[in-house]
């Protein structure tokens, strides 16, 4: 009889802990069966396109202790996304570098949505916009940090790379592939001051011509304070398109972002007040009749105002609640 409720409590054990380690052994061959294809795919291409069945099987649906970092976005051409291609490209050499590094790994995988293939993954997750990088963590739904700021950070590889080393601790080196565009750029530069060293051996005044090396030192000036330097590291779009307006902006409204076209606008508003009062100073010690000096002087003036006007409403467009305006706008 002392032996009966022994025998009753291995009844019950065996009665629980059956379907239960039958359930754990199941969801570790789906898990294993999910990491196997995830891997089978990346090895013969580094990002995964999936559509709806594949999203929901193997992204969002558990057991999952891998993270995957999802573009979604719209290649197709009748799309016309300019944006997307660009992104697309960043994203191709960021998931090369971690397929051929040694930060190759199964806890990590990289993925596309296109929205002609996966339209319902779009709607599943209420996305209206594209391009649009999402990281879908090895457990628990994606917070707001797992959305990538696309419009603050550009989408160049090393920025996606430094976003996924925080969201996974994955970290990889980008590797970009082979440029040769600058040196070929470079050896033609040499080839063409060669040329003219040449050709003009026994006359090499120009070398010594103040009025060319002012525009060249101009011309860098304007460039880097016009902001081309954040897109070479950053990488940001061209334009804005509003997905439910279609209005296009070129101006970004933050202070912590710019466009491409932004960049530009920058560059010619500050070469016009440059002009402008290069012209002044013309007007004011050039030896040319009074005529031709009121006029560069009203032509000075006028491009300084106006520019510089303008450039100042860029200024109060991004840095909301700045109280001062100069002249209009």
């Amino acid at each position: 009889m002392a032996a009966l409720p022994v025998l009753v409590l291995l009844f019950f054990a065996a009665a629980w802990g059956g379907p239960a380690a039958a359930g754990q052994k199941r969801k570790e061959m789906v898990l294993s069966e999910k990491v196997n294809q995830l891997m089978e795919w990346a090895s013969k291409r580094s990002v995964i396109r999936m559509n709806g069945d594949k999203f929901r099987r193997l992204v969002k649906a558990p057991p999952r202790n891998y993270s995957v970092i999802v573009m979604f976005t719209a290649l197709q051409p009748h799309r016309q996304c300019v944006v997307c291609k660009q992104a697309d490209e960043e994203y191709q050499i960021l998931a090369n570098s971690w397929r051929y590094s040694s930060a190759f790994t199964n806890k990590i995988f990289f993925a596309m949505v296109d929205f002609d293939e996966g339209s319902d993954v779009f709607q599943m997750l209420n996305m209206n916009s594209a391009p649009t990088f999402i990281n879908f963590p090895a457990k628990g739904k994606p917070k707001r940090g797992d959305t990538y700021e696309l419009q603050v950070r550009g989408f160049a590889a090393e920025q996606l790379a430094r976003w996924v080393a925080d969201r996974t601790d994955v970290n990889i080196r980008v590797i970009r592939p082979p440029n040769y565009a600058g040196p070929l750029m470079l050896g033609l530069l040499l080839a063409v001051i060669g040329g003219l060293v040449y050709l003009r051996g026994s006359n090499l005044d120009f070398l010594y011509n103040k009025t060319v090396w002012a525009l060249a030192a101009l011309c860098f000036v304007l460039a880097m304070t016009s902001g081309q330097m954040w897109n070479h590291i950053r990488g940001p779009p061209y334009a804005h398109k509003n997905p439910h307006t279609g209005q296009v902006s070129y101006i970004h409204g933050s202070s912590q972002a710019q466009f491409v076209a932004e960049t530009h606008i920058v560059f010619l508003l500050n070469a016009g007040v440059t002009l402008g009062m290069i012209l002044l100073h013309e007007a004011s010690t050039s030896d040319m009749d009074v005529g031709k000096r009121k006029i560069m002087c009203i032509a000075g003036i006028g491009l300084v105002v106006l520019s510089f006007s303008w450039l100042l409403s860029v200024f109060r467009s991004k840095y909301h609640g700045y109280p001062y305006r100069y002249v209009f706008l």
